[in-house]
């Protein structure tokens, strides 16, 4: 044996014994999870939501910039609304008119109905009576008793009368339709206040407002551009759904079922455990990322396993948060942290 081999031997040596010990070491102060409990480790995701306008139009104003967080219902854009308030205000005035029309109508009909007929009551007692004079004049004419020119003055008493009575008639009739033109109205006045419901509702889509808190991710259209519609203009990440994506190595992945429950443990909240739940498991094995945080562990086949944060409303959670994670499979068995 050259006389330079035989030291590097034992150095070799000497270093695989440190490394063992040092490792032995570690281990003693970093002992296995108990059987019972999985850990693994990924970066905090949520579901995206694209925020898109239901209508074409110029975008007039962008509110948030990516990295925003903003609150469910908070504005986060406008788009150029001149056209649509015009037509609100048409709507507007067409429904204070026909409802003006109809207060009015309401009032009258009533009133027109009751003083046709008494005025055709009136007209009905009028012509009775001359037509009962005119017969007693033409009888007194007959017998002498009265001239000629009294009797005809009579006779055309009662054809004036029977005409009034024919004109009360018509106007009964024509009072009669005041509940058609009601309706009508009515009819006119619902029309109206459906124009303005809707030009209302476009207004309103014209604001568009976060539909729950979440963190703006990308901002995808700028002020001034023209959109079509169902142009998506800015990508959101719903806090209110965030999830956790783990890698859970092959010997593994048999003992982790759907709804099994995890913990999930932050560096900015040591104190803290998130409940979580297993919401999918992947079917088909893949090499670990490269967003792993171990390096050892990059080698190794391993299944995705999706981890459902039950509860963020103290908003401690955020996307792209790193965070260890430990899956209970065997009931019973008290929870611990993660031991890497």
């Amino acid at each position: 044996m050259p006389p330079l081999t035989r030291p590097v031997i034992l150095a070799a040596l000497l270093a695989a014994a440190l490394a063992g010990g040092a490792y032995l070491f570690w281990r003693s102060q970093h002992p296995a999870l108990p059987d019972g409990l999985v850990q693994a480790n990924g970066r905090i995701e949520g579901d995206h939501v694209l925020i898109a306008s239901k209508f074409p139009g110029r975008l007039a104003k962008v509110l948030v910039r990516e990295g925003d967080t903003v609150q469910a219902g908070q504005v986060l854009a406008e788009l150029d609304d001149s056209q649509i308030q015009a037509k609100l205000a048409q709507a507007s005035a067409a429904v204070a008119a026909v409802s003006a029309q109809l207060r009015v109508a309401e009032q009258q009909v009533p009133l027109a109905l009751a003083s046709a007929r008494a005025g055709r009551e009136r007209a009905a007692a009028s012509a009775q009576q001359a037509g009962r004079d005119a017969e007693r004049f033409d009888a007194l004419l007959e017998r002498g008793s009265v001239d000629r020119r009294r009797a005809e003055q009579m006779r055309l008493a009662a054809i004036s009368a029977s005409t009034q009575l024919t004109q009360a008639d018509q106007q009964v009739r024509e009072a009669e339709l005041g509940p058609q033109r009601l309706e009508a109205l009515r009819a006119q006045l619902a029309q109206a206040q459906a124009a303005q419901a809707e030009a209302q509702s476009v207004l309103t889509d014209l604001t568009l407002r976060a539909p729950s808190a979440g963190v703006v991710t990308s901002k995808l259209k700028q002020a001034g551009e023209t959109l079509a519609a169902g142009t998506p203009l800015l990508d959101l990440v719903d806090l209110d759904r965030l999830y956790l994506k783990v890698y859970v190595p092959e010997n593994l992945i048999g003992k982790v079922r759907l709804g099994q429950p995890a913990q999930l443990y932050v560096d900015a909240w040591p104190d803290s455990a998130f409940a979580a739940q297993v919401a999918t498991v992947a079917s088909r094995a893949e090499f670990t990322p490269k967003e792993v945080q171990t390096p050892d562990e990059r080698v190794k086949l391993v299944y995705a396993v999706k981890l459902n944060v039950a509860d963020n409303r103290e908003r401690k959670l955020s996307p792209g948060l790193p965070a260890d994670a430990v899956i209970r499979w065997k009931d019973g068995v008290a929870w611990q942290k993660p031991r890497w």
